[in-house]
């Protein structure tokens, strides 16, 4: 009985401790995306910030879908960060020095002139 006790004991002490952690997914509207690269490009960015998890760019609908710790992060430095690789995110329009450095291929329309 006391075994039993003690399982259950440490069962809800991990349970309690795993949902601090909580994430919750994130949804970014990412239209100005064209090829494969781009799609790494803001995968390997988001995995860098911290409280981001498991960035998953789909390139036929143009959406980002993320997990985030908002203890650690928040919607907004998550889409600043969208806009700092060179793309739309959102409302927010891509930064013009970060989006002139991306491949030609990466560019709005860049995919045609392939």
């Amino acid at each position: 009985m006391k075994n039993r006790i003690f399982m259950l004991a440490i069962f809800f002490s991990i349970f309690m401790i795993g949902c601090n952690n909580a994430s919750e997914e994130m949804v970014i509207n990412t239209p100005t995306i064209q090829c494969g690269m781009c799609q790494k490009i803001i995968e390997v960015g988001l995995a860098k910030i911290d409280g981001v998890s498991n960035p998953r760019v789909d390139l036929k609908t143009k959406k980002t879908v993320l997990l985030y710790n908002p203890e650690k992060t928040n919607v907004k430095l998550i889409e600043k960060a969208v806009s700092d690789l060179g793309y739309q995110a959102n409302d927010l329009q891509a930064n013009s020095t970060s989006y002139a450095e991306l491949p030609d291929c990466c560019k709005i329309g860049g995919m045609d002139k392939l």
